[in-house]
């Protein structure tokens, strides 16, 4: 093995933790230090966070990760996806070739449909011919079976066109369905993570490498097993992960998290408050002032470059011809800043030296920009406009900066007084950016904040990230909405496996043991109708975030229906819809009558009747929900006549109700019960209503 080859490991995804939006990856590699402890790990997708790398050295006493950075490397690569795109390819020709001799077909239908007979031309002295009706016929029937087969072969040509464009459409979905894994040229570019190792060489050491990356997304799912009679059940935890970032999770170990992977983490920076003489802020920590005679530094680079335009024929400034970039958004033809330029003509007379360009004031740290001295002495003066040349030859430079007039310098704001401030990005060293001589003036040599992403990863971020869009199924609920306040991880007690294709795929996690029993329900005021509801309580230390779940039970699928946040220890109902085997009827009396010395006060006695009737083969509880009117005026009394209870949590939502009364009855399977109660409204003469008594 080469020296090249051992500074080059492959990595394998060893575990992914999916965030509420986003993922943390972790990657092993092995192999042998080099001497030196330079080290390339590959395989690293291009969606990934340059910022999240990490890096440490697994079970290798004496062995440390000093440097961690993140590089783009290119190579040639095959896949499957060049053989769909070539099967695509393939059959866009067939569907072409098809269209083109259906459209020759009916060309040729035209042609044929557009024969007449035509006589020849009579001149003036010769009398009338007679038309030759037998020559027409066997022209309209040779049209006629013309006609007809080539319409036969239309049909033909339609249908193997229909075909094609059908085994068309399918390959072409399906290569738009092809995982982003699969690169989409024959060059791939791959990040690596370049690392320095301290310690001895030629170990065997295993790195783990740690990095962030967008486009993954989850939402929490259920199926809950129940049988009737069981005074628990089995909750297992499924979850739907999407994800786009660009690599295939292939049997990794999986968890998932609700907690914010791009939360901040930053301390609040606590600033005094001074009363008195103003005092200086002290310079912010890890800045400094550009070293002195910086502009010094480039003198020679500029000179030869002076050199090298004085030795270069002259050349005419064409329309269209190559500009750079310069501060402030002009632009400079390449031949005044030392580039090669369109249309050289040889023998032309030698072009004047161009001096060098002059800076544009500096941007300060927390202040306006200042000028800066130019090399040489020459006062600092704005790039002139290009005066026409004449046909065929180009003007000197300096004939052409002085011909134009000056452009009007920027207005200069006075300086600001006091230290500088740099902002967080100016800060961020590892995305500083050092300009190298070709480079505008005041850049030149200078660290100054880059690009985070070139263009390309950009563009894989982008499409990692719209997976964030994706419409959720039926009941599901982002995890970051139903946490609340806290934060958990749930780990996948198998290896999952979730290709890079940005759709929904479902995943076992684990199984939930979880405190299960039956209640029943019933409004008979409102529904004459019993209806089951499953009692879930959670007795584990991890909560159960909202979402869909799959009620089975005694084997049998009953329905789908959404389940709420559960805390630790807390308890919800889940709705299982009407029980059929429990039957309810519930019949009234009103009874009205006067009661007191001189009859003034009106009593309305209401009597309820509930008969309850259980023909499962196992006991089951009933809770028979009834109501009694409430009143907000003292003479107004209402006197309860029933064995009902108040309910025991009024802040319960199903209790909130004022006037809810509840019985609580078990019944043996097979067997049956009666309830009866009621209530008594007695209402002085005084406070009635003239026909605006309730009856029911």
């Amino acid at each position: 093995m080469t020296a090249e080859a051992a500074r080059r490991w492959a990595s394998t995804l060893d575990s992914v933790v999916v965030y509420a939006q986003g993922a943390l990856c972790r990657r092993l590699a092995r192999g042998s230090a080099p001497t030196g402890g330079h080290v390339r790990v590959t395989g690293l997708p291009r969606s990934l966070d340059p910022g999240s790398l990490r890096a440490r050295v697994v079970g290798t006493p004496g062995v440390r990760v000093t440097e961690a950075r993140v590089e783009v490397e290119a190579e040639p690569v095959g896949s499957d996806a060049d053989e769909l795109r070539r099967k695509v390819e393939r059959l866009r020709d067939v569907c072409a070739a098809a269209r083109e001799r259906r459209d020759r077909q009916l060309a040729l239908i035209e042609e044929v449909g557009a024969l007449r007979p035509v006589p020849p031309p009579r001149k003036r002295d010769d009398p009338h011919r007679r038309t030759p009706v037998d020559a027409w016929l066997e022209l309209a029937d040779f049209v006629d079976r013309r006609l007809t087969g080539l319409h036969t072969g239309l049909l033909e040509l339609e249908e193997a066109l229909r075909l094609a464009e059908h085994e068309l459409d399918i390959a072409a979905d399906r290569y738009a369905r092809a995982s982003t894994d699969a690169p989409s040229a024959h060059v791939e570019t791959t990040m690596c993570a370049a690392l320095t190792l301290d310690g001895t060489a030629d170990t065997n050491v295993e790195v783990e490498v740690e990095y962030g990356v967008p486009g993954a997304v989850w939402v929490p799912a259920y199926r809950l097993t129940h049988h009737q009679g069981e005074a628990d059940g089995h909750l297992l935890l499924r979850a739907s992960v999407a994800q786009r970032t660009g690599e295939d999770w292939t049997g990794v170990r999986l968890a998932l998290a609700t907690a914010d992977l791009r939360r901040g983490t930053d301390l609040p920076r606590l600033r005094s408050v001074r009363i008195g003489r103003r005092q200086p802020a002290p310079a912010p920590s890890g800045w400094r002032e550009p070293p002195a005679g910086l502009a010094d530094l480039f003198t020679g680079y500029d000179g030869a470059g002076s050199r090298r335009d004085a030795e270069r024929t002259s050349v005419p400034v064409a329309v269209g011809a190559a500009r750079r970039p310069v501060a402030g958004g002009g632009a400079v033809p390449e031949s005044l800043t030392g580039g090669s330029g369109f249309g050289a003509v040889a023998g032309g007379p030698a072009s004047a030296p161009l001096p060098p360009p002059p800076p544009p004031p500096m941007p300060g740290y927390g202040g306006p920009p200042a000028p800066l001295p130019v090399p040489g002495g020459r006062p600092a003066a704005p790039p002139a406009a290009l005066a026409p040349a004449a046909p065929g030859r180009a003007a000197p430079a300096r004939a052409r900066a002085s011909a134009a007039p000056a452009a009007p310098a920027p207005p200069q704001r006075p300086r600001a007084v006091g230290p500088p401030q740099p902002s967080g990005d100016e800060l961020d060293y590892a995305a500083l950016v050092l300009y190298g001589p070709d480079e505008q003036q005041a850049r030149r040599g200078r660290l100054f904040p880059g690009s985070a992403y070139d263009a390309v990863t950009a563009e894989y971020r982008g499409r990692a990230e719209a997976v964030a869009a994706l419409p959720r199924p039926g009941h599901a609920v982002p995890p970051r909405e139903s946490a609340g306040s806290f934060d958990h991880r749930f780990d996948a007690a198998a290896p999952a496996d979730i290709p890079s294709d940005g759709t929904w795929h479902t995943v076992t996690v684990g199984e939930i043991p979880v405190g299960l029993h039956t209640e029943y329900i019933c409004v008979p005021a409102v529904e004459q109708i019993v209806y089951s509801t499953l009692v879930v309580s959670n007795a584990t230390d991890q909560a159960l975030l909202a979402g869909p779940v799959e009620v089975t039970v005694d084997g049998d699928f009953l329905l789908t229906t959404a389940l709420p946040t559960l805390a630790p220890g807390g308890v919800c109902r889940v709705g299982l819809g009407p029980a059929e085997a429990i039957g309810v009827t519930r019949r009234t009396n009103q009874h009205e009558s006067t009661s007191g010395l001189r009859n003034n006060t009106t009593v309305l006695d209401h009597r309820v009747h509930v008969e309850l009737a259980n023909r499962l083969p196992v006991p089951v509880t009933v809770e028979v929900r009834e109501r009694v009117p409430v009143t907000s005026d003292a003479d107004v009394r209402i006197e309860e006549r029933a064995d009902w209870t108040r309910p025991e949590n009024a802040e319960d939502p199903e209790h909130r109700v004022p006037g809810t009364r509840l019985w609580r009855i078990r019944l043996p399977a097979g067997g049956t019960a009666a309830l009866d109660g009621g209530y008594e409204i007695r209402i002085p003469a005084g406070k009635a209503l003239t026909g605006g008594n309730r009856r029911s």
